[in-house]
This record gives structure tokens, C-alpha cells and sequence, in this order.
């Protein structure tokens, strides 16, 4: 294990998923893994945190009662102050789409490291839903995790010395399930897809309001009117998506809003 690059590993699937452990396993090869993952699964809490997290160790590392933006801030602060690189994932299911970013547990860990001045890597792996099998059900193996590993572990060798995390904060990284013939899949930079459908229907009956999104249902039917470029474009499509981001929120000049506040005083 070489000492020359140093990562704290973190995930929202919990730290016995499979995505996380496959993704371990390749970084353990070159650099030293700090894991600092939710005990439990933690999907979809965004940038929730804690105030208080109960810490235990684990053969990995270390397992933390909280959320994924509670590791890395523990991680950050409490036990591995000084990596080079924040990695969170592989989770179990893209990441994809503009709308998408700050629901995801996996981005949101990418995310708070934005805010100690750490680069980082977003992770997931798209699971095609469909066929015999629900998505629930598939990529239970490292294997299948095979297109996410690659390119996480190429991003982090590489990234930092090229000068990426100089314009980008964090990378966000969806990857295809591994191609029949076992062909590695190519890699595209992206852009977050817009494109945004869901829908919430309301029965009368007894006043439940069901949510649901659409664009799914529509990966699934290969019915996207995403263009060239955009990441849900690229993953459908058999590629590895990489979108270079910066932490929410980005502040620009705005001249309207401008003359608003300076005629404040005369309105009240």
C-alpha cells in the first residue's frame, strides 16, 4: 500500500454494501483507505447531519450512527484530518440529473467536503431496472461494480496532478453496469441532465398523495430527450458519466436585484 495518496472512503448504502467494499478493495491497491461509513443505509438523506454520532469500529474502519455528511465531517475533523481525497460510494443506483444532486446521500458526502477545501468523488453505479429481476435484486456482486471501480480509481490517481480539482470541487461519477462481452466502458464528461418528471397524484378517497418520477420510467422505455453531453445520456448509452461540479450555492451579480435593494427603505 503506498503512502503517497490518502482517502477517506464514505458511502450512504452503509459500509457492508457491496459497492462500498468493491470500491475498497480497488483503492486499498495504491493508497491508504481511512473508511469512515453509516453504520446503517442512509439513501437519500442529502446533507442531513447530526448533532450528536455514536462511532464503533469495523474491520474496514470505522462505522458511524449517522449520516453520510456526518462522515465526512467526523472523518474530516475527528479521525483522518489530513487525506488528500474525499470518495463516497459505489451506491447501488445512479445519481444522475441536476434535480437529483442534493437528494443524494452519496453526492451530499462529496459535497461537505467541498466545504473543507477537500477535493472529492461522487460514485454510483446505474442499475437498469427491467426483466426478470428488480434493480433491487441486481449488482449483488463486486463484479458488477467493475466500470464504477475503474474509473474512481483512475480519477483519483490522476485528477489531483492534472489540475481537475482547480475548476471542479467535486466529481460526480455514474457508471454502466459491466457490457455482456466484458468490454470496459468509455469515459465522458457530462453535464447534469434537466430534464425533470415528477408527478404527484392525490387519491380522494382517503386524501394520499402519491410522488412519483417519471424519467425512470422513461430510462427504462429508452424514451430521454436528453441530449449528447448530459450524464443520463452517457449512462443509458453504456458510458461512464463524469460531471465536474462545485458545492452548491454559486452566487452571481445580479443588477436587478440590485436596484431592488436600493430602493428597500423607500417601500417600507
Amino acid at each position: 500500500m503506498s503512502e503517497s495518496l490518502s482517502i477517506l472512503l464514505t458511502n450512504d448504502d452503509g459500509i457492508d454494501s457491496v459497492g462500498f467494499r468493491a470500491l475498497y478493495d480497488a483503492f486499498e491497491e495504491f493508497a491508504d483507505v481511512t473508511a469512515v461509513a453509516p453504520a446503517e443505509d442512509q439513501s437519500a438523506v442529502g446533507r442531513q447531519m447530526s448533532k450528536d454520532v455514536d462511532v464503533s469500529r469495523h474491520e474496514l474502519g470505522y462505522a458511524i450512527h449517522g449520516t453520510p455528511a456526518d462522515c465526512t465531517i467526523v472523518g474530516l475533523e475527528a479521525l483522518c484530518p489530513d487525506v488528500d481525497l474525499v470518495v463516497a460510494g459505489c451506491n447501488k443506483g445512479a445519481n444522475l440529473g441536476a434535480y437529483v444532486l442534493g437528494r443524494s446521500g452519496t453526492v451530499s458526502a462529496a459535497v461537505e467536503a467541498a466545504f473543507f477545501d477537500v477535493p472529492s468523488i461522487a460514485v454510483s453505479l446505474y442499475v437498469p431496472n427491467g426483466g426478470d429481476a428488480s434493480w433491487h435484486e441486481k449488482a449483488t456482486d463486486p463484479e458488477d461494480y467493475r466500470n464504477a471501480t475503474n474509473a474512481a480509481t483512475y480519477l483519483a490517481k490522476h485528477a489531483l496532478g492534472a489540475g481537475v480539482f482547480e475548476q471542479a470541487e467535486y466529481l460526480n461519477v455514474n457508471a454502466p453496469m459491466p457490457a455482456g462481452d466484458g468490454s470496459p466502458a468509455p469515459l465522458e464528461v457530462t453535464t447534469p441532465s434537466t430534464l425533470y418528471d415528477m408527478t404527484a397524484r392525490r387519491d380522494e378517497e382517503n386524501g394520499q398523495v402519491t410522488l412519483h418520477d417519471g424519467v425512470w420510467d422513461r430510462m427504462r422505455e429508452n424514451d430521454l430527450p436528453d441530449p449528447e453531453g448530459t450524464d443520463r445520456r452517457a449512462v443509458v448509452e453504456g458510458r461512464v458519466s463524469v460531471s465536474p461540479l462545485t458545492a452548491p450555492h454559486t452566487t452571481e451579480h445580479h443588477e436587478s436585484l440590485d436596484a431592488l435593494a436600493e430602493t428597500y427603505l423607500d417601500s417600507v
